[in-house]
């Protein structure tokens, strides 16, 4: 696939042998060249060069002389345009550094020197190392090189925006990373040559504070521990290697060779010109070392694309994300209720699954406030293409959730409207159907006046991005539950809430199994559901990973085109090219529709609430996607 401002990291483990840098050195080669050739940064871990178990050995100027020497040495064997980081001992004006060289087409460009000096527990580092506020001097002379040295220091590749800064090990475990002031300077992708030992609970928690640090940055994390080969006198070495991505673990392995993965730069370019107020705090005395790499055009990718971003992996994170965004539905209608002196509410309901959620908040939001569930007025207002499957499950859900049913049939009074507009009943076109959702809120906004309530939308994120709604019909309401609940993620609610409750579970079971359908056109011959909506529009699975890749990150549409075809490769190439257009076409065309949205609480990342997260005028212009959509062979 095209680059996309995709860079390809590696973290390594290689076999240690304990104060062998000669031959420590072959075996980093080894690796280096077994990496797929587009690869841009390979990162070591902490002392590689002598190994880290050392311990006195630090002390003999034999080993330190020799990492001296097999570090120039590697400078010049490393493949072409791969920039490498190593870990060794050095000796500058009478004091021993724990550093990192970075190394990067015959020369050492760099050398970060570790601040954070770990002396308790089984650490004993200072018997041995000076740290990096100590350095009196940004230089080192290495072979016929002068080396910049420092603890802020950072190495931009021109080419690509890369901007890597280093930290080792402990430096990472202490309140203030010194990875924390490198994304202040600008650093994007952060490293980390470590020596973490196993004991009981630490892989988890080391995980854990690498992902939140790639996350509070909004940088890249790319970790490379020693692993099995150093010494066990006392410890155990695990080589557990990480790569994460603004909070997301992108690979992990253990005491691997090396671990590879891709690192979106315009992703985190992205989230840092969003939240900008984060990374405003400025830093001084920064070395700034810049390199050129070679462009790559295209990426043999090794990182996979989620193709359901809204939809947790595992069935219980699913069931615990459900509850949670149902939770807070709920707890957005109660307060509103409460706010505005209100028991009671009106809601259309249809038989399927946006308006089966939308009832099961307004029953969740009665219990918060402790009213009673008459309150609740469910109308089902059958019309032409209203199916016996659908109304049945409307009837049923209403009765066994015991609220204030009632059926309205919208027929007579649109073929009323019918003949009031000179309409002929047998054209199935778009004022045929546009009719009918606006009939049925304009007596939902009645009754909701009868009531002295309000009326309840059902309407759901996706609908709302591609405007597969009626505007001022079921377009309106006067609180929108479902507003920023993505249509894939809707179902699990309601599977979520059918596990939950036992004597809803039959009839929410069968309703998440309907086809998606507004059912505004007559049924087939067998009463069947005619009309299904992804037939029209393309799949809502598709959809989705369009809009979470547009709306979260901004993507151009070609690359969500190019990543949506790895995420799903079961889908032909012509399916997901019309939908793409489907959607791109629709989310501009629409904008007019979302400009005068109800209120409705926010669940997710995504939300199209003019008042609040997504502000776009109704006539922008769509030309430049049209055009770069145009460019998809």
């Amino acid at each position: 696939m095209n680059r996309f401002q995709f860079y390809k990291v590696a973290s390594c483990t290689p076999s240690v042998s304990i104060g062998n840098p000669s031959e420590n050195k072959k075996e980093i080669l080894n690796i280096l060249n077994s990496l797929d050739s587009d690869t841009q940064l390979a990162v070591f871990p902490e002392l590689c060069i002598s190994g880290y178990t050392c311990q006195d050995l630090f002390y003999e100027e034999l080993l330190l002389n020799k990492s001296k020497e097999a570090v120039i040495e590697l400078a010049h064997e490393i493949p072409k345009n791969m920039a490498v980081v190593v870990g060794l001992p050095l000796v500058v004006k009478n004091k021993l550094y724990n550093c990192a060289a970075f190394l990067f087409n015959g020369q050492i460009l760099g050398i970060y020197a570790k601040t954070y000096i770990p002396m308790y527990n089984e650490f004993y580092e200072k018997r041995w190392f000076s740290s990096g506020k100590e350095l009196d001097t940004h230089s080192i002379q290495l072979g016929n090189q002068i080396v910049p040295i420092s603890n802020k220091i950072i190495f931009k590749d021109k080419t690509c925006n890369a901007v890597i800064g280093i930290e080792i090990c402990e430096d990472l475990w202490v309140t203030i990373p010194m990875s924390s002031s490198h994304a202040l300077a600008g650093a994007n992708i952060l490293v980390n040559p470590s020596a973490s030992n196993e004991v009981i609970a630490k892989t988890q928690y080391r995980t854990d504070l690498v992902k939140n640090q790639s996350a509070r940055t909004y940088s890249a994390y790319v970790y490379a521990s020693a692993g099995c080969d150093e010494s066990t006198s006392d410890l155990v070495f695990s080589g557990h290697n990480l790569i994460c991505e603004n909070g997301s673990l992108l690979k992990q392995g253990f005491n691997e060779k090396y671990i590879i993965s891709e690192i979106d730069l315009q992703h985190l370019q992205h989230d840092r010109i969003h939240y900008k107020t984060s990374m405003e705090d400025n830093v001084t005395d920064y070395i700034e070392i810049e390199y050129e790499s070679k462009a790559y055009d295209t990426i043999q990718c090794t990182r996979t694309f989620d193709a359901y971003p809204f939809v947790p992996h595992t069935s219980q994170q699913r069931i615990e994300r459900c509850q949670e965004i149902l939770s807070i539905q709920a707890q957005g209608l109660a307060t509103r209720l409460k706010k505005i002196h209100c028991n009671q509410v009106v809601i259309g309901i249809s038989g399927g699954l946006d308006s089966t959620l939308a009832l099961l908040v307004c029953n969740e939001a009665f219990k918060m406030n402790g009213y009673n569930n008459a309150g609740i007025h469910a109308i089902t207002m059958p019309g032409f293409g209203t199916t016996k499957r659908t109304k049945n499950n409307a009837q049923l859900l209403m009765d066994l959730l015991h609220v204030s049913s009632e059926e309205i049939s919208i027929v007579p009074g649109v073929q009323q409207h019918f003949k009031d507009i000179h309409h002929d009943e047998n054209v199935h076109d778009i004022t045929y159907e546009n009719s009918q959702a606006r009939q049925r809120t304009y007596l939902l906004m009645d009754l909701a006046n009868k009531y002295n309530g309000i009326v309840v939308g059902t309407g759901d994120l996706s609908e709302l991005a591609l405007g597969w709604c009626t505007y001022n019909g079921d377009h309106m309401s006067m609180y929108a539950v479902n507003a920023s609940v993505p249509k894939t993620l809707v179902r699990y609610i309601v599977e979520s809430y059918a596990l939950k409750e036992e004597s809803l579970r039959d009839v929410l079971l069968d309703i998440c199994d309907t086809p998606v359908s507004p059912e505004l056109l007559p049924p087939d011959q067998n009463g069947k559901i005619q009309q299904k909506t992804e037939e029209v529009l393309g799949s809502y699975d598709l959809h989705d990973f369009f809009l979470y890749h547009m709306l979260r990150f901004h993507e151009s549409p070609l690359k969500i085109y190019e990543c949506c075809k790895e995420a799903f490769k079961d889908i032909d190439e012509e399916t997901v090219k019309k939908a793409i257009h489907t959607f791109y076409h629709r989310f501009f065309t629409q904008q007019f529709k979302r400009n005068c949205m109800p209120d409705g609480v926010k669940v997710g990342s995504i939300c199209f609430s003019p008042r609040g997260d997504w502000r776009m005028p109704s006539d922008a212009s769509s030309q430049m996607w049209k055009d770069e959509l145009e460019k998809i062979a």
